[in-house]
């Protein structure tokens, strides 16, 4: 069995890429992709991980956590997804380390099924961004003591992708900008269903239409159903130019609150992620999904 553990991370997709997949749960069943519900499966996962404490889970617990999510027996490849289960928010970033204790818990999840071939899959996001968004939905009032331990210049996702590595060496890993998931939503669900790269989907385009503006978004549907794109890459093309010309205005200005940050900082820090994905790009056994 293949067994793919989608973890966030938090402040990325917000469960639309789950939803998306379980819109498409029956047409994967015929092909033995469970995708089961995340309220089935994510206490009981979080338990069994706390009771095994790292070691191997014996066949009778992994048998529980199929059981819980419902998966069919038949299943060949089953995908649960859960952006809080490597930590809480606030101990996402912690000195200079995105997921200092991501070792562990890849290390915990990989044991839950000792026999599987297990995937991670890890939407990534700007720290510039992202750790505003953290303090936002914390239950902080300062901004300043939210991240008095955090290293913001410091961070980069592909160091916690070598330690991830590292921890889990036979798991390949799958990651994506989510600065970029409205041009590649479709491939990611496929990816993560492991099914054909040119299968066709319901919900390829959820994330488009909510940044889009209605009447963008229809014309885009029309032009797409009246001149199909060669391939993905044109598709991508197409899109682009749609969104560029019609995306929300309230979808893309997004007032974060930084005191104590200059707007020189924030600048350096974006530079900073979008260079560190060349080095992402280079790491053994991860895949980087770009537009």
């Amino acid at each position: 069995m293949q067994v793919v553990f989608h973890i966030g991370a938090p402040c990325t997709d917000d469960d639309r890429l789950i939803k998306s997949l379980l819109r498409n749960r029956e047409a994967f069943a015929g092909d033995g992709i469970a995708i089961p519900t995340p309220a089935q499966y994510r206490d009981v996962i979080s338990d069994v991980m706390r009771a095994l404490g790292g070691a191997a889970a014996p066949q009778e617990m992994q048998d529980a956590i199929l059981e819980a999510a419902q998966v069919p027996e038949n299943a060949d490849r089953v995908v649960f997804s859960d952006a809080r289960i490597v930590t809480i928010p606030r101990l996402v970033v912690v000195g200079p380390q995105i997921w200092p204790k991501i070792e562990r818990k890849a290390a915990n999840l990989r044991n839950l099924f000792p026999q599987a071939e297990v995937e991670f899959h890890i939407g990534m996001r700007d720290p510039a961004t992202l750790i505003p968004t953290l303090f936002k939905g914390s239950r902080f009032s300062s901004f300043s003591e939210f991240t008095e331990d955090m290293q913001p210049r410091a961070l980069a996702w592909s160091e916690m992708l070598v330690r991830m590595r590292g921890a889990v060496p036979d798991c390949h890993v799958t990651v994506w900008c989510n600065e970029d998931t409205p041009l590649i939503w479709g491939e990611i669900l496929r990816e993560m269903a492991g099914c054909d790269p040119l299968a066709p989907l319901d919900g390829v385009d959820d994330l488009l239409e909510e940044l889009m503006e209605p009447v963008g978004f229809k014309r885009l549907q029309s032009y797409l159903a009246e001149n199909p794109p060669e391939n993905e890459v044109l598709r991508r093309r197409v899109t682009a130019a749609f969104l560029d010309k019609y995306v929300r205005d309230d979808m893309i200005e997004e007032e974060l609150d930084t005191p104590g940050w200059s707007h020189e900082m924030l600048e350096d820090m974006t530079d900073a992620y979008e260079d560190d994905m060349d080095a992402v790009a280079r790491i053994p056994g991860v895949s980087l999904i770009t537009p």
